[in-house]
């Protein structure tokens, strides 16, 4: 088959896909060039992360299209449904950047509690003129150990988040939609011990009042699950982290928020207006920022490579059965 991985693949991914005798493209289409191109080529498989949109009228105009496959956990971005409707089979790796994204966002959750990101601004500035000044702003940090953690949604990614919490000994707290259970965590040490733990499933409001940050993991919504009605009802100071989709937080309740001290900091990696968030949000001092690379690690790469190429010849195999 031909392959077209328009948002890039691992070097594993390509290496297995063509030792199966699979043609890949490794160039990058334009989203208004790419249904020329794709039909020029003849392209059976498209690989898209989420740069790349496949919409109803791409899927229309591409009939040799077998295989849509994202990069990734959420295919907001693709129309999967009709997709599937006109027999396209479409494809993702939920698992492979759970662990890398979750990682991130402890990261802006640990230099958040302890102001590296002003500090890492400010030292270069002025960490000669003004040491003394710097250490004493800075000088108040919290630890993480013994606050509460809530995570709203509780798919692989906030799976791995509690499992990082509950590692530095963090009290984790999640609401999820009704009716769901929570899935027992178990942790599993490099000496090969295991400890398996239970939390229970919140209501909303009794995770807002309860939680000292907030992480969200909830799929692209069609209007956000934090506004001002919701940060009301959290604890004074509490952190906000998203590292799930953009718009899931209102934005203009998130300023006013931290404007008013109701929220100590906010860390964010998905924006509403991606790839160009708005400037009050970008110059906001009080938000840690990364450009939506909770998944972009070399190893959930590597493993993004090789899952699609694992399924892509899986199912080739089917076609010519």
């Amino acid at each position: 088959m031909k392959i077209l991985a328009n948002d890039g693949i691992s070097q594993s991914g390509i290496d297995a896909l063509e030792a199966a005798g699979h043609q890949v493209y490794l160039v990058h289409v334009a989203q208004e060039q790419l249904v020329n191109y794709i039909n020029e080529h003849q392209i059976d498989v498209l690989l898209v992360r989420s740069a790349t949109k496949v919409r109803k009228d791409l899927i229309d105009q591409c009939p040799s299209l077998k295989i849509i496959g994202r990069g990734g956990v959420g295919m907001d971005n693709i129309d999967v449904e009709y997709a599937r409707s006109k027999d396209i089979i479409v494809i993702n790796t939920p698992a492979a950047s759970s662990a890398s994204v979750a990682e991130l966002a402890f990261a802006h959750l640990f230099g958040a509690v302890r102001f590296l990101h002003h500090a890492n601004r400010d030292m270069p500035l002025e960490g000669d003129s003004k040491f003394k000044e710097l250490k004493k702003s800075y000088s108040r940090g919290v630890e993480l150990r013994g606050k509460t953690l809530g995570l709203i949604g509780y798919g692989r990614i906030a799976q791995e988040m509690a499992k990082l919490a509950i590692g530095i000994g963090m009290k984790v707290v999640v609401t999820r939609k009704s009716g769901q259970e929570i899935p027992p965590i178990t942790l599993n040490f490099f000496d090969g011990q295991q400890l398996t733990f239970t939390l229970s499933n919140l209501s909303m409001d009794e995770l807002l009042k309860e939680s000292d940050y907030i992480s969200l993991h909830v799929p692209a919504q069609t209007k956000p699950i934090l506004g001002k009605e919701e940060f009301d009802k959290m604890k004074d100071g509490v952190g906000i982290i998203n590292t799930a989709r953009g718009g899931i937080v209102d934005e203009n309740a998130l300023v006013e928020a931290l404007e008013t001290e109701k929220v100590s900091f906010a860390a964010l990696d998905v924006f509403e207006n991606e790839p160009s968030p708005s400037i009050k949000i970008l110059m906001n001092n009080k938000i840690s920022l990364s450009p939506h690379i909770g998944g972009s690690t070399v190893e959930a790469q590597d493993r993004i490579g090789s899952e699609l190429a694992e399924q892509i010849i899986a199912l080739d195999s089917q076609f010519q059965s």
